[in-house]
């Protein structure tokens, strides 16, 4: 993996094994508020953390930096690589696009993204979401934002084909009340939210925990706010040249989950496949060539 193309939440992920005691507890107060968390001084952060300064000034080293300010440095690059809209994107991209084919570009960023991204993932944790989401003695509420409903949209309806009791909750927020309605305790919430980060789908996931719902995160390398609520949450690396993040990655993991839910309960989901096949030929849905 490029070390220049990691986050530092990706440096303390892959680090983890050789922390200290006192260490980890460093990197669990990093990444409670990351990327924010590192931004004040040294002194701050060792307090916030309650641990020594010199276990700090360790800490980063470790990482690969030669001192705090060059690790605060590239939290603040990474605060703004959150908050840039498209067009600062794309002047990022732009100032030292190679002069190869947009085909090529783009293909290997989205590969170098997919590489890293699984890298990363728990395989421990993927087998307890798909587990969840196969669980038919609780109801299923899957959301996204103003551009990820588009993943929202395509995980429900092949969840509603799967399973009963799924619930696509739309992304206007004045009717997320209706549906927060009937959540109940043990209730599975998969949530999409990638930078800039909406502050009505941190609300939503908020109610959602409080009534004793599980969230199910997908977001990006910088981890929406939603992780602090979320049991489980899938980073995926997003950047690449465009003025709009990709989705590759996102969608390969989602479909991924389709498959191995649709595995967990198949006999279920053949019946259901069944009957709805059944409906579509007397709607005439699909046109039959025999």
């Amino acid at each position: 993996m490029d070390e220049a193309t990691l986050t530092i939440a990706d440096r303390i992920q892959a680090q983890l094994d050789t922390l200290t005691r006192a260490e980890r507890q460093l990197a669990d107060a990093i990444l409670d508020n990351y990327p924010a968390s590192g931004l004040g001084p040294i002194a701050a952060l060792a307090q916030d953390a309650d641990v020594s300064t010199p276990t700090v000034a360790r800490m980063v080293q470790k990482l690969g930096f030669k001192g705090y300010p060059e690790f605060q440095a590239d939290l603040r690059d990474e605060l703004k690589a959150q908050l840039s809209g498209p067009i600062a994107k794309y002047d990022t991209w732009a100032e030292g696009a190679p002069e190869e084919h947009m085909l090529n570009r783009f293909t290997e960023a989205v590969i170098g993204n997919i590489r890293q991204s699984l890298g990363q993932i728990d395989t421990g944790d993927f087998d307890a979401a798909c587990a969840q989401l196969a669980d038919t003695g609780s109801r299923l509420h899957i959301v996204g934002g103003r551009i990820t409903h588009t993943m929202a949209e395509y995980l429900f309806l092949h969840m509603q084909m799967i399973r009963p009791e799924v619930v696509h909750i739309q992304s206007t927020s004045n009717a997320w009340p209706h549906y927060l309605l009937d959540v109940a305790e043990g209730d599975t919430f998969v949530i999409f939210d990638v930078r800039r980060y909406e502050s009505n789908t941190l609300k939503l996931a908020e109610i959602a925990r409080s009534r004793g719902a599980r969230i199910i995160l997908f977001t990006d390398q910088w981890r929406s706010p939603i992780h602090n609520l979320a049991d489980i949450c899938f980073s995926s690396r997003i950047v690449v040249p465009s003025a709009w993040d990709s989705a590759a990655t996102t969608l390969l993991l989602v479909e991924t989950l389709i498959a191995a839910v649709q595995d967990l309960s198949w006999p279920d989901t053949r019946d259901r496949m069944q009957t709805l096949e059944d409906m579509f030929d007397q709607t005439k849905l699909f046109r039959k060539f025999t």
